[in-house]
């Protein structure tokens, strides 16, 4: 009887590992030829669904970058009004397109068509009509590096937004960020080659784990468009102000050294800086930096499917998926995980809440002393603690997850500004009593956006309405001219004659 147990328990134990050996077999099988290639992609290949028939996973996954169900305590995928939600921004960002629209972004594959809708680009409804240059484009979709590759880099920045309307209907994607020959990361942005060319470094050095985070850095970076470029003719050059360092206050010394504003407040008269988005120049300053992780390890972890490991490229909050995006590291239950990004990001918010607020204030207070009679002279110190305190606070929260990426470094930048702005206001006060003001200065309702837009000369209703017939009328065209151009592009099968 015992034999035969034994017998027994050897046999299912063959089977067992029979089975194992199959699977792994079938596995290694699965992986080897999970991508022959199926199409040659030459050039720069700007459709993603060609890259797809190669790399169909990858592919796949991209493609949820739609999805936009995804919310957490203060960011979603999915459309939010930021005016609406914070209305004292309409003041801060006066006289500059952000004043009249500002949404939270969503994912790669709305790039192109958010570009488009928001009312930030204006309403061009006739062929080389503004009022943002094609600079604007750079970072929206692998139809640039196309293009700059046949007209040159400096007549793409030359031209006007609505110039190039036709040409950009392909959303961020594969040729933004890889090689089509070998499928290695790739720069494809000449701003951040040239970047590294002034802060005498060579990109080309940079190891695969570097660029893992350099190819996020080609826009999810602080940049300005330069007028003055030698060579570039006048052209609103994209140019990242890292020459002198890449921290807060680093650029704003080499802004200040070069006088240049995005552009003047019509309230307090300021030359302002408006952050783009630092969010690399902010994840630096981070631990996770310093301990040699990359952008792509958080946001876009690696996964298996068929035995066959790859990134996800489903780019997006780390939160969404913390599971894949943190466990490599970290063994806390998801929610304790979450709980510690949650509470970073509430101590930030709360301090730019209250900035945002003192920086709105002094932009009125300013607007008030220029109305009783105060003199440049008078204005001067003045400005630029509004002009420094307004860069901070925008660095800060501009920089997406920047309390999460680096929230000392975060900290910091937001108490220095609150001390500027604060001693601003205080100068500010002093000025206006001399100017024979005394007492508080009249505000509008600062918890409305509708009439902040209002108050800082904002026609809101016709901006939509322009806006919508520049949907209607001049988009279609384009997508239309744009799709005629791909289909005339060979796809070329591989095998074949």
């Amino acid at each position: 009887m015992k034999n035969w147990i034994l017998f027994g328990v050897t046999a299912i134990a063959v089977f067992l590992l029979a089975m194992l050996a199959y699977t792994i077999i079938d596995r290694k099988a699965e992986a080897r030829f999970a991508y022959q290639p199926t199409v040659k992609i030459e050039g720069i290949e700007p459709r993603d669904s060609v890259w797809g028939l190669n790399y169909p996973r990858q592919y796949q996954s991209y493609m949820q970058t739609a999805d936009t169900s995804f919310r957490s305590m203060y960011n979603t995928s999915g459309f939010a009004d930021v005016l609406d939600e914070q209305p004292e921004l309409v003041i801060l960002w006066a006289g500059y397109g952000f004043g009249k629209d500002y949404n939270q972004p969503r994912g790669h594959s709305y790039a192109v068509a958010d570009i488009m809708k928001t009312l930030r680009t204006g309403a061009p409804l006739e062929e080389g009509d503004g009022p943002m240059p094609s600079t604007c484009w750079t970072c929206k979709s692998p139809d640039v590096p196309r293009l700059m590759k046949e007209i040159g880099v400096s007549e793409f920045y030359s031209k006007q937004w609505s110039d190039l309307g036709s040409q950009m209907i392909n959303p961020i994607g594969c040729a933004d960020c890889h090689d089509p020959q070998t499928m290695d990361l790739t720069i494809t942005r000449p701003a951040l080659i040239e970047a590294y060319q002034a802060m005498g470094k060579d990109i080309n050095k940079a190891s695969h784990q570097e660029m893992r985070s350099l190819v996020c850095a080609q826009c999810h970076v602080e940049y300005y468009f330069d007028k003055k470029k030698p060579g570039a003719d006048g052209a609103n050059y994209l140019t990242f102000p890292w020459k002198d360092g890449m921290d807060v206050d680093a650029m704003e010394a080499y802004y200040d050294k070069t006088d240049f504003a995005d552009w003047i407040h019509p309230l307090s008269k300021t030359r302002m800086l408006k952050a783009q988005h630092p969010d690399y120049e902010t994840y630096l300053k981070g631990v996770h930096a310093k301990r040699g992780v990359s952008c792509a390890d958080c946001h876009m972890p690696y996964k298996t499917e068929g035995g066959q490991k790859f990134t996800d490229h489903h780019i997006g909050s780390p939160l969404s998926n913390v599971e894949n995006s943190c466990f490599v590291c970290h063994r806390e239950k998801v929610e304790d995980l979450v709980s510690d990004v949650y509470e970073r990001q509430s101590k930030i918010k709360e301090g730019t809440s209250k900035l945002q607020k003192l920086i709105a204030k002094a932009h009125i207070e300013a607007a008030k002393a220029w109305e009783l009679g105060a003199t440049e002279e008078q204005m001067k110190d003045i400005q630029k603690g509004i002009r420094h305190a307004q860069w901070r606070w925008d660095y800060s929260v501009a920089s997406h997850g920047g309390a999460f990426h680096a929230p000392l470094e975060t900290s910091r930048i937001v108490t220095s500004a609150t001390r500027i702005i604060q001693e601003a206001r205080i100068e500010l006060t002093r000025l206006l009593h001399a100017l024979g003001h005394d007492g508080p200065v009249e505000m509008p309702n600062l918890n409305s956006k509708e009439a902040l837009q209002a108050f800082t000369g904002i026609d809101i209703e016709k901006e939509r309405y322009n806006k919508e017939k520049f949907l209607k009328e001049i988009v279609p065209k384009w997508m239309k001219e744009g799709k005629e151009r791909e289909a005339k592009m060979d796809v070329k099968v591989i095998g074949s004659k």
